[in-house]
């Protein structure tokens, strides 16, 4: 259970720091933000890329590949709190099924 843990943590924080990144770009160039809203930005992804190193996988495409769920998951809570937009019951099964694979991915049993 231990490694479930820190690895949802990683994925967590890893997600923060994308979205985070990612927004602060959308800020500079949808919202007509300040372009210093890039230097948090750069240094978020930046951690993003770092903390994505931390994850427990042999193989760094797996990683990524599991850690695509947990993004969505991210995702949906960030329009909900920093968007104010709801997600419905559609996008609440597909995380939950995004949830899933990503588990499978990272977890199963390899030879």
């Amino acid at each position: 259970m231990p490694i479930l843990v820190s690895t949802g943590a990683i994925f967590a924080a890893a997600a923060l720091c994308e979205i985070a990144g990612c927004f602060a770009f959308w800020a500079w160039l949808r919202l007509a933000k300040s372009s210093f809203w890039l230097v948090p930005g750069v240094v978020s992804l930046m951690a993003f890329a770092y903390l994505l190193t931390l994850v427990p996988s042999e193989a760094a495409g797996r990683a990524y590949a599991a850690y695509g769920g947990i993004y969505i998951v991210a995702s949906l809570l960030w329009l909900w709190l920093a968007e104010g937009h709801q997600p419905d019951r559609w996008d609440l099964s597909g995380s939950a099924l995004a949830l899933v694979a990503s588990a499978v991915i990272l977890f199963a049993p390899r030879n």
